[in-house]
């Protein structure tokens, strides 16, 4: 009887391991070393600095121009050509080494204290590649005034479907 419980404890216990590791290791490590099993890395930004598209546009339409944030796409090509938010600067896809190169190489010039808007809006938001490095980057820059457009579903269904304005090309 002793034997079976030990064994059935044992057992228990080696089904935990995976857990407690996946805990230790934090969400970010198990989720690059475990990406098949979906497990997403939590976003780097607090609420704090988040925008929501009905916050954007508003202030990208203030007619008080030292009100409006600079506004980066950091997503992929293909996407800001089709469309993006008016007067975007493209410097992306943050989720490649060059996305990231070019996007550091045009913050430094910019001040710290700059009002920035970062937006992606490839997939939903809790799978977007780019965010997270672009934001985790700037971030590390020293930029203090860095928000993410928050996009749950993707650029066209949170920000296009909803009329907000937008541009077309390079």
């Amino acid at each position: 009887m002793q034997k079976l419980s030990l064994r059935v404890a044992l057992y228990i216990l080696l089904g935990a391991v995976p857990l407690v590791l996946g805990a230790a290791l934090g969400s970010r490590a198990f989720a690059r070393s475990h990406p098949s099993r979906g497990v997403q890395a939590p976003e780097p930004w607090p609420s704090l600095q988040t925008v929501l598209p009905e916050g954007l546009a508003k202030e990208l339409g203030s007619s008080d121009r030292a009100k409006r944030p600079t506004v980066v796409c950091v997503g992929f090509r293909t996407l800001y050509e089709g469309a993006h938010i008016p007067g975007a600067f493209f410097h992306g896809a943050a989720s490649t080494p060059q996305g990231i190169t070019d996007l550091k190489r045009w913050a430094e010039s910019m001040p710290r204290s700059a009002n920035v808007v970062i937006y992606c809006g490839c997939c939903p938001l809790q799978h977007c590649p780019n965010l997270n490095p672009a934001f985790t980057a700037m971030r590390d820059m020293g930029f203090t005034n860095l928000r993410v457009l928050l996009l749950p579903n993707d650029f066209n269904t949170d920000w296009i479907e909803k009329g907000y304005p937008i541009e077309k090309g390079k």
